[in-house]
């Protein structure tokens, strides 16, 4: 199976989530233009049935996985949160029991949202890379099936909606994407590439967890530690082998933002749009600003980004809302 689908490929996927959910919408919003200073196109995967872009993966996996294996049963996967949902809602869709794996002091919200979905839950370990390695010791114990955060199925659901974007707006000059396990920033790469788009695409990774921003820079995989205490859908401390290698051939850079501009992209995403985002769910604005700030925003007309996710534990919320710093405007 190639790394990228197909065209026709990336049709075949969208089929397969829309069964199970509409298209996202995605909107400009004029605060938000003015606070750029450039035409921002904003989608809006915080809309999905799971919150976040990641229940279309999950939804093409499943869908494959059960042609491929139709004798699984059960599955197991890993999270910080988003990708536990979307395999938890996937897998009721298909009959099948899930059961997530989670840090210790992962998003109550979150957590409560896989519970809701029928997951059982397990936490175990201080991150992400430690839950992994747990899920798949588990998985070989018990016989469950291991679904990967980064996939060629994964990627191919994450396409879809950037598909939905560049469909609609074909003149964006720039898009930037969140990186976590790199399904997203795939998804984007597949798309762009598949319509034969020449739009520029710009990871953002946190500035506390910077192994694809190392291997971006150093051509090759860079482990680092994943501290952020706010996007924790970001928290990366091994790049994934199949997107890191994509990254290097297909994107055009990769940018890190502080947990601080994040929680300022947050609170501009509520000032403008009145929109809940998570801390990943913020990191493509958050590097947007940033890029401005640079000016490496000059001569570009259009830029889209995307909304990731808006699954942020609500004291949370509140906490990053009350930080707001009396020169912060979005006009």
């Amino acid at each position: 199976m190639s790394d990228l689908p197909s065209l026709s490929g990336l049709d075949e996927a969208a089929a397969i989530v829309y069964a199970a959910m509409p298209p996202t919408p995605h909107y400009r919003w004029p605060m938000l233009d003015a606070a750029l200073g450039i035409e921002t196109w904003v989608k809006h995967e915080n809309h999905s049935p799971v919150g976040a872009f990641k229940a279309r993966g999950g939804l093409v996996y499943m869908h494959r996985l059960a042609q491929r294996l139709p004798a699984v049963r059960g599955v197991i996967a890993a999270t910080r949160g988003n990708h536990g949902q979307a395999v938890a809602f996937a897998a009721r869709r298909h009959g099948l029991a899930s059961t997530i794996v989670v840090p210790h002091g992962n998003s109550a919200g979150k957590n409560a949202a896989m519970h809701a979905l029928g997951a059982h839950l397990i936490e175990h370990g201080a991150d992400f890379q430690e839950s992994r390695e747990f899920a798949q010791a588990h998985a070989a114990r018990e016989g469950l099936h291991m679904v990967p955060s980064c996939h060629p199925d994964t990627i191919a659901g994450a396409a879809t909606y950037w598909m939905e974007l560049l469909r609609a707006q074909p003149g964006l000059d720039l898009v930037l994407a969140p990186i976590g396990q790199g399904s997203g920033i795939c998804g984007a790469i597949a798309a762009r590439n598949a319509l034969g788009l020449s739009t520029r695409i710009v990871g953002v990774v946190s500035a506390h967890a910077p192994a694809y921003r190392l291997s971006f820079l150093e051509r090759r995989s860079v482990d680092a530690p994943a501290g952020t205490l706010l996007a924790d859908g970001l928290a990366c401390r091994s790049p994934d082998p199949l997107s890191l290698r994509l990254i290097l051939e297909h994107a055009d850079d990769v940018i890190a933002v502080s947990d601080d501009e994040v929680a300022a992209a947050i609170r501009l995403l509520w000032s403008c749009t009145h929109n809940a985002a998570e801390g990943g769910g913020a990191a493509a604005l958050a590097g947007a600003l940033q890029l401005r700030a640079a000016g490496r925003l000059d001569g570009l007309a259009r830029i889209g980004i995307p909304l990731t996710g808006g699954n942020i534990d609500a004291p949370l919320l509140a906490q990053v809302l009350a930080q707001a710093s009396p020169v912060e405007n979005p006009v």
